[in-house]
């Protein structure tokens, strides 16, 4: 049991040092200094008025010369029109597409990001949500279409604002993982996803590819399903500065925050095989590794001591790689909270899990 034990060990600083160390190590590039081509950014909202009044300035307001704003109004019925309508007066870059309740279409957000993707004005789209703020008046400049005409996909970075209480600190940590998982593995060769709140890629590819087709049945997955099925190691590209991340309000309940980590299981029962494999390897051992630790306890007290040890080696090298990618990734004040948060978190996904397989199947966007 203890060589089990010291196996789950290897495999998963395995992650840690051959791929979450690669992300440490990656240089931050600084924000362009020229302006390339013109870009459309789209948002979609269903019933966000308040975010957008509070957040949609930031996007309208940036630092380049040359963007429209497509906002897709996805059925709302709590003023989201009136104040679209309105605001559209005022901003010549805002294009306001709305979509109605129709029997013959399939609702739903891939939907409404279909609608805006067709309504785009240019071939590079920038992707955010109505509860997004930018970190900066720059986030454009960073965001926009790489010289290299082989690069077809943008990959970017999305925190949580920080608010008070334990949830609130679990979804910060767990965003914190994903992002550091998804980039990591991307700066190596192998993306396998992205984050619909700060990404970017081309029309042409969209539409090339017939746009979401393969996956217009799973409620999630415009954003991490797209980029599984048509990134690869030439075609995509990371961004890190900090002035480029968009920020993001989060979850304020737990049955919100459980019924978002449905959506995302749905969605990643269709990745690829390779992905499924490395992402499922690294689940299932570091459950393992937390399972084979408590069944030690139960031993010997030399069994005891080992087991101690092994845990301690475990977390004294983490502690060497993740307190500077949470400081890479603003979330620093975390750094303090990182063994417990990441025992905390492990159970709380797995639990996830368990109910995402044997709950309700239907889960909407909004």
């Amino acid at each position: 049991m203890f060589a089990a034990f010291a196996f789950c060990l290897v495999v998963q600083l395995y992650y840690v040092l051959f791929v979450h160390l690669k992300l440490a190590r990656t240089k931050v590039e600084d924000i362009p200094k020229t302006v390339g081509k013109p870009m459309s950014v789209i948002i979609c909202a269903r019933n966000e008025i308040a975010n957008l009044k509070q957040y949609l300035p930031t996007v309208l307001n940036q630092n380049y010369p040359d963007f429209e704003v497509v906002v897709v109004n996805d059925r709302s019925w709590d003023g989201t029109e009136e104040f679209l309508e309105d605001l559209e007066k005022h901003h010549q870059n805002l294009k306001v597409v709305k979509v109605l309740d129709n029997d013959k279409f399939i609702a739903g957000k891939k939907f409404a990001v279909t609608m805006g993707i067709k309504a785009a004005k240019y071939d590079w789209l920038v992707f955010t949500d109505a509860d997004c703020t930018p970190a900066t008046e720059n986030w454009l400049m960073d965001m926009q279409q790489p010289e290299d005409e082989n690069i077809e996909i943008l990959l970017a970075y999305s925190p949580y604002l920080k608010k008070r209480g334990l949830l609130n600190a679990l979804i910060r940590f767990e965003t914190f993982f994903t992002a550091v998982n998804y980039l990591s593995f991307a700066l190596k060769g192998m993306p396998y996803m992205g984050v619909g709140r700060n990404m970017a890629y081309k029309k042409t590819l969209f539409f090339k590819n017939k746009g979401f087709a393969a996956h217009m049945h799973i409620p999630s997955g415009d954003d991490d399903l797209f980029v599984n099925a048509h990134a690869n190691r030439n075609n995509v590209i990371v961004k890190l500065n900090k002035e480029s991340h968009v920020w993001s309000e989060p979850n304020k309940t737990w049955g919100g925050y459980l019924r978002q980590k449905k959506r995302h299981f749905g969605a990643g029962k269709m990745y690829k095989s390779k992905h499924k494999f490395i992402l499922s390897v690294q689940i299932i051992f570091q459950f393992l590794f937390y399972a084979f630790f408590v069944a030690c306890m139960f031993f010997s007290r030399e069994a005891q001591y080992l087991a101690l040890g092994v845990l301690g080696l475990s977390i004294t090298i983490r502690c060497f790689v993740y307190p500077k990618l949470l400081k890479r990734l603003n979330y620093s004040d975390l750094r303090w909270w990182f063994p417990i948060l990441d025992i905390l978190l492990f159970f709380f996904l797995t639990l996830n899990g368990f109910l995402a397989m044997f709950g309700k199947k239907k889960v909407n966007w909004k």
